[in-house]
């Protein structure tokens, strides 16, 4: 049976601040070696619960977060970026499931370090008129394939929104929001731990849960930080100014319109790079 993951970091345990997204100094470090961590826990429990096969998206910022050297040697590793379907490359109909491990709250929701792709581009980010989460998108495009999201990690907040897209997949908890840059969390070594049993479990359970399917055709909008930002991704031949701070895409599929909120996060960071 095989088993893709993905890991972001800022639903990892201990997780709270930018500096613990960002490369470069040494809370980041410590962030890292967490999130490899928690990867680790999720491929021991998994091949528990039968896996066969595991492979591991690096799917954060830069997406070489996870320490290479460090991560069970039973699993095969995705790392840099760009990289065709993103957060879940690599990705076909030949898995059983999908984990989604460090994920965390959406643009403008509550939850720790919340933001869908990009905080710095964008302020919310709808699809099919529902405002969405990362793992709103991506499960999405799993669903397309057959493949269900069967198991999730993160603060609170993500598990009160997954759990309504992710029906009878499993959730480990590991904080609890108690801000945009605080949290409530278990030690990393219980974390771990639930994250292993959450794994073993959703592996076991993996034929029984129900893949994630949104409409497609997919209508998927964007409001951007700034108006500038808007003006820049208005341009796009495709696009739709909605707002002055919004712009839209009528896409065929999930995936599509992924990849225009890459493009148009992608964008903001040039515009960030050329204003700083």
């Amino acid at each position: 049976m095989k088993i893709y993951m993905s890991a972001d970091i800022e639903g990892v345990a201990g997780v709270v601040i930018p500096a613990h997204q960002r490369p470069g100094n040494a809370e980041y470090e410590d962030a890292r070696r967490l999130m490899t961590a928690e990867t680790n826990a999720a491929i021991e429990g998994a091949f528990v619960g039968g896996a066969t096969e595991v492979l591991v998206n690096d799917s954060h910022g830069p997406m070489t977060n996870i320490l290479p050297d460090l991560l069970d040697p039973r699993a095969e590793l995705i790392r840099g970026n760009i990289k065709h379907g993103g957060m879940f490359a690599g990705l076909d109909d030949s898995y059983a499931g999908v984990i989604c491990l460090g994920y965390h709250a959406r643009a403008a929701d509550y939850g720790v370090l919340a933001h869908t792709t990009s905080d710095f581009a964008f302020a919310r980010t709808w699809l099919n008129g529902e405002p969405a989460s990362e793992a709103m998108f991506y499960g999405a495009y799993a669903g397309a394939m057959g493949v269900p999201v069967i198991m999730l990690s993160g603060d609170d907040v993500t598990e009160a929104h997954c759990g309504s897209l992710f029906l009878g997949s499993h959730f480990a908890r590991v904080k609890s929001a108690l801000g945009q840059r605080a949290a409530r969390a278990l030690s990393p070594r219980a974390a771990q731990a639930l994250i292993r049993k959450a794994a073993e479990a959703a592996v076991r359970d993996a034929h029984h849960i129900k893949p994630y399917r949104v409409a497609e055709p997919c209508d998927v909008a964007f409001k951007f930080t700034s108006v500038f930002f808007a003006d820049i991704c208005a341009t796009i031949p495709v696009a739709e100014r909605r707002s002055p701070l919004t712009v839209g895409f009528k896409t065929e599929t999930a995936l599509d319109a992924i990849r225009w909120m890459r493009v148009c996060s992608s964008l903001g960071g040039h515009v960030r790079l050329s204003t700083n």
